[in-house]
């Protein structure tokens, strides 16, 4: 364990959280996404819910602010979201980034695009619909 870390971080997504460069992509995927399918580099964390996830990460990470650095599937025509969901995602990402923009979502097909070129994607055991979220990494501030 580690001083100021979540215990929910596991080793293997802090080394990726570590690794990631500006504008590096990482998803966090809901049960349901096809991650082993469209990301070259797969971290497990079944289980875990996504807003618990996002509770130890965003502290660790700084959004991207040159372009959009959180994004969602939008709903498949004929679908409906269910707004509470981003509503707990953002109650976290705010705690942390008070500044965050608001989240922008795409199509399903352009969203696996963006899977496939994201740095990782981390399979949680998050059951709502449509539940899947990329975070963007931007620059993080020079401390000291």
């Amino acid at each position: 364990m580690l001083k100021g870390i979540s215990p929910i971080i596991s080793p293997e997504l802090l080394k990726i959280l570590a690794e990631m460069g500006h504008g590096d992509e990482i998803v966090l995927a809901d049960a349901h996404f096809p991650g082993h399918t469209f990301c070259k580099t797969v971290v497990r964390a079944d289980g875990i819910r996504i807003p618990d996830l996002l509770e130890g990460i965003i502290p660790l990470f700084e959004l991207d602010s040159y372009a959009d650095p959180l994004i969602m599937m939008a709903a498949v025509e004929g679908d409906s979201l269910d707004s509470s969901v981003e509503k707990r995602y953002m109650k976290v990402i705010k705690k942390f980034a008070p500044d965050a923009p608001k989240v922008k979502r795409i199509d399903r097909f352009s969203f696996y695009d963006r899977a496939e070129k994201a740095f990782a994607c981390v399979m949680t055991g998050e059951l709502a619909k449509y539940g899947n979220i990329v975070l963007k990494k931007g620059v993080t501030p020079v401390c000291g």
